[in-house]
């Protein structure tokens, strides 16, 4: 019994050592892969136990394990859809062929070098496409349930669609000359043409003009400013009397403001909305008091700050995804637009997952229940773009530990040598 016991522990450690050379050819074969995460064999002693002072070989079994919570060095690249995990997290993926059935399985990647395939999808050339929560149309992202993927869906850029914003907000910074207030003035109104884009992305202009008040002597420091808008055959939108303050400790700053038409201005936000002809358009001339916005100083009229939001039609140019996630397309205008958020998922035990072809990993019982993070947030790292992450493969390591499982490998050969040698004495002693 003892003799054959011999024999089965080393028939168990030639299979361990065989296993454990399956790793090391693979972790070897992969170490130039992209995203690849090493695996590594583990060998446990079985006990069988003894009997009468006898003892009974048990052998070896091995068990593998895959690092996936390892990360290996960022390279960088040229490709702005190059995408790279720095620290804790994954990228959610799913294969190409099943966005053609409807069933988009989640599965996660620790990197992937993304381009726009035939239909705008971001996927790599092992045929994984990004996943990531769409924008709405004004850009921002409404609340996702954290818990689940069903409200992903595959990143696909449009390369040929058009877009455009329509103004909603206008910043005015404009001084008025106080000289033309005094009562020996000639009366001179300023002129103002502001551009604005409407809802179909044409352009429009907006006409302002601020007609001074003349007193019959000193000066009035008031201002009637009126703004039409070009799209609607310059009729009036608003009409305001400004009122400037003369004092010491705030002369040239807005001291009231009146709407003769309009909407009603807030003296705390020191804005007023106008209806054009396309919709509201919010005009911020400053608080009462500030010197921002709109002035009355010295005898120069000067525009010094105008900006408002809104965009002409424009064509997307190029992708680029920033390090919280956040996948932009830039126009040919200048323009950069959100269209989707790329959340980072997050596992209690990463080594658990289920490795899947094309370095993908896909959660299990044992890796516990997943959450979708922003980049950047809560235990996740952030996405670098523009690189890749390389294999945790420690070459050295594994040609150390492939001379290792070689000797022990001839080592168990050697038992059962030993073994069948021993075998063929036994038989000798009938002769």
């Amino acid at each position: 019994m003892t003799i054959s016991s011999s024999l089965n522990a080393g028939v168990a450690g030639l299979a361990a050592n065989a296993g454990r050379l399956a790793t090391i050819s693979d972790n070897i074969a992969n170490a130039s892969t992209y995203g690849y995460k090493k695996a590594e064999a583990d060998f446990h002693s079985m006990v069988v136990g003894g009997n009468g002072g006898q003892y009974s070989a048990g052998g070896v079994r091995f068990t593998t394990e895959r690092r996936i919570g390892e990360s290996g060095s960022l390279v960088t690249t040229a490709n702005s859809t190059d995408l790279a995990v720095r620290g804790r997290g994954f990228l959610p993926v799913t294969q190409q062929s099943s966005i053609v059935n409807g069933n988009e399985e989640m599965l996660l990647s620790s990197t992937g070098s993304f381009r726009t395939d035939s239909e705008g999808y971001l996927t790599t050339g092992s045929g994984l496409v990004l996943l990531g929560w769409p924008a709405l149309p004004d850009g921002t992202f409404p609340t996702y349930a954290r818990d689940t993927a069903d409200a992903l869906e595959p990143v696909q850029i449009n390369v040929n669609q058009l877009s455009g914003e329509p103004t909603t907000q206008v910043s005015l910074g404009v001084n008025l000359p106080a000289s033309e207030t005094a009562s020996d003035a000639d009366g001179s109104t300023q002129e103002l043409s502001i551009e604005y884009f409407d809802n179909l992305g044409t352009s429009q202009n907006l006409d302002i003009e601020f007609a001074p008040t003349i007193p019959a002597s000193g000066s009035s420091n008031q201002w009637t400013m009126t703004i039409r808008d070009g799209a609607s055959s310059g009729a009036s939108v608003g009409e305001y009397v400004l009122t400037f303050d003369d004092s010491r400790a705030s002369g040239g700053t807005l001291a009231s403001v009146t709407a003769t038409s309009g909407g009603a201005y807030d003296s705390a936000t020191g804005k007023l909305t106008v209806n054009v002809a396309g919709g509201p358009i919010e005009f911020d001339i400053g608080a009462l008091g500030s010197a921002s916005g709109m002035t009355q100083l010295s005898d120069g009229f000067a525009p010094l700050a105008i900006s408002k939001d809104g965009y002409e039609i424009g064509n997307v140019t190029s992708v680029e995804v920033d390090e919280n996630g956040i996948v932009q397309a830039l126009y040919d205008t200048g323009i950069t637009r959100a269209i989707y958020k790329v959340p980072l998922v997050d596992l209690p035990n990463p080594d658990g997952l289920i490795a899947m072809d094309s370095q993908t990993y896909a959660p299990s019982p044992d890796s516990g229940s997943f959450f979708l993070w922003d980049a950047g947030d809560g235990p996740t790292g952030d996405i670098i773009s523009y690189a890749l992450e390389e294999s945790n493969v420690d070459v050295a390591g594994e040609l150390t530990d492939l001379i290792q499982t070689q000797r022990a490998y001839s080592s168990n050969a050697k038992i059962i040598q030993t073994v069948d040698e021993m075998l063929q004495e036994t038989t000798n002693i009938k002769r």
